[in-house]
């Protein structure tokens, strides 16, 4: 078993009676969040993944919610961050150094409303830019 295999069991493999999606039940359950939730083993999977990947590839499609995670490490280094409405940018940032410490490069954020509630100047301070379709200055 290689490194990043036991590293995967240690963290993920419960055992006991488990109901899976597919309606049978198991006495093991890899539950996902438990390395996707681990930066170093995140990354790893990712790179590991990145071997996988056909050369003719255009998209990614992460696969609700455990997917995304690691279609998001796996996309590469420039990542678009998209959020709806921004108040203080808390989401963002956090998102940001999170997958920054994946080694995905943001240098941009776009939103559809931007509060204008400090957003704007918390990215600055993280070098991200954010660009929005509308302020709420814009909507009255």
């Amino acid at each position: 078993m290689s490194v990043l295999a036991a590293a995967i069991n240690d963290a993920a493999r419960l055992t006991g009676s488990f109901m899976l999606r597919s309606g049978t039940t198991s006495t093991e359950y890899f539950d996902k969040y438990r390395f996707e939730a681990r930066p170093d083993l995140l990354a790893q999977v990712a790179a590991e993944l990145a071997l996988l990947v056909p050369d003719d590839t255009e998209v990614l499609a992460g696969l609700e919610l455990g997917g995304i995670p690691i279609a998001t490490a796996l996309s590469g280094r420039r990542v678009l961050v998209v959020e709806d409405v921004v108040s203080t940018a808390g989401q963002i940032v956090s998102s940001t150094r999170d997958l920054r410490s994946l080694g995905a490069e943001i240098t941009t954020a776009v939103c559809v409303i931007d509060r204008e509630s400090g957003g704007w100047s918390a990215l600055g301070e993280i070098d991200v830019d954010l660009r929005s379709l509308f302020t709420r200055s814009d909507l009255g």
